[in-house]
């Protein structure tokens, strides 16, 4: 039943990125918004007698066509046979080979800082966003095999969500659409944020469902592409990632590599500290909560743990 549903969506993915893909906003945005005043409707017919029963069966016939169709087109590839299976070794990730790497892409990082653009307050600026996102469908060609057997369709359909002021407060990056297979991102991240962010979001009009997945599909587009803007984006975000697996082991190291990080880097670290600490607050947890519930019942390790990117990186790079 899994491999039906992957074959599914290898054959309509197409069609269904073109159906929404010329529009030049985001129309699953604008089904979602129509949703919520169609529910808040039916709720608000709970407390009228009269209309109760409407209101109740309405709710429940939009509920099902709602879960039904995210089944249809995407929940069941939560269930894909793990990309880890596909790597030759599968050794948990050690403390040591991540330190070394992260070494690594630290000199990676400081060397492509010194290649992009900076604004007049010396932080990171994508200089053509367009020209990133044409990079991405390009680098989707040239996946390796043994990885991802998927098509892909070269068809741009990355767009801003339409939710971006409230974004900012969740934590939330980017998703994608299931309904429209639209990727989208929050176009108030700090720059640093967004070329990585549309690569996995892109990850996912792949048909790579799993969050951490996503992540290095999008690490695959970007780490060795010629675009330099996706290049420092995608080995920042590891970078990154690769500190937050080691900082409850070794602190002092990381401080020791924040340190080390260029004088560029070091402006775009304090940027993005400074715009997560600006949209702190309740939204932030309690969108925390949920998607840490949402990733768990779909086959995936939750918000909080993220070792499996770590995980995949290690044993590819062997």
């Amino acid at each position: 039943m899994i491999s039906f549903f992957e074959r599914f969506f290898e054959l309509q993915k197409e069609f269904h990125q073109m159906a929404f893909s010329w529009l030049s906003f985001s129309a699953g945005d604008v089904i979602y918004v129509l949703l919520g005043i169609v529910l808040l409707y039916s709720l608000t017919g709970l407390f009228k007698k009269e209309y109760r029963d409407s209101s109740i069966r309405r709710i429940l016939i939009i509920g099902n066509l709602f879960y039904f169709t995210y089944q249809l087109f995407w929940g069941m590839l939560y269930f894909q046979t793990p990309i880890i299976k596909k790597l030759s070794r599968q050794d948990t990730p050690e403390i040591d080979k991540a330190k070394k790497m992260a070494l690594q892409y630290l000199e990676k990082c400081k060397l492509t800082r010194a290649s992009v653009q900076e604004d007049h307050n010396g932080i990171f600026i994508v200089s053509n966003l367009k020209a990133v996102q044409q990079e991405i469908l390009f680098q989707q060609t040239r996946l390796p095999q043994y990885i991802s057997d998927k098509k892909a369709t070269q068809i741009l359909s990355v767009k801003p969500s339409l939710f971006k002021n409230v974004m900012s407060f969740t934590g939330i990056l980017g998703y994608y659409n299931p309904f429209t297979a639209e990727a989208q991102y929050n176009a108030e991240l700090p720059r640093t944020f967004i070329p990585f962010t549309t690569a996995h979001e892109s990850s996912h009009q792949l048909g790579f469902a799993r969050e951490q997945e996503a992540n290095f599909i999008g690490y695959l587009i970007g780490i060795h592409c010629g675009n330099p803007d996706l290049r420092y984006s995608t080995e920042y975000f590891t970078l990154k990632s690769l500190l937050r697996f080691i900082v409850e082991n070794d602190p002092e190291f990381v401080k020791s590599v924040i340190r080390n990080y260029s004088p560029g880097m070091k402006r775009d670290r304090a940027y993005e500290r400074s715009f997560i600490f600006r949209h702190q607050g309740w939204l932030d947890d309690f969108f925390g909560f949920t998607n840490n519930i949402f990733l768990k019942s779909n086959q995936q390790e939750g918000s909080v743990t993220y070792s499996y990117f770590i995980d995949l990186l290690l044993n590819y790079e062997k």
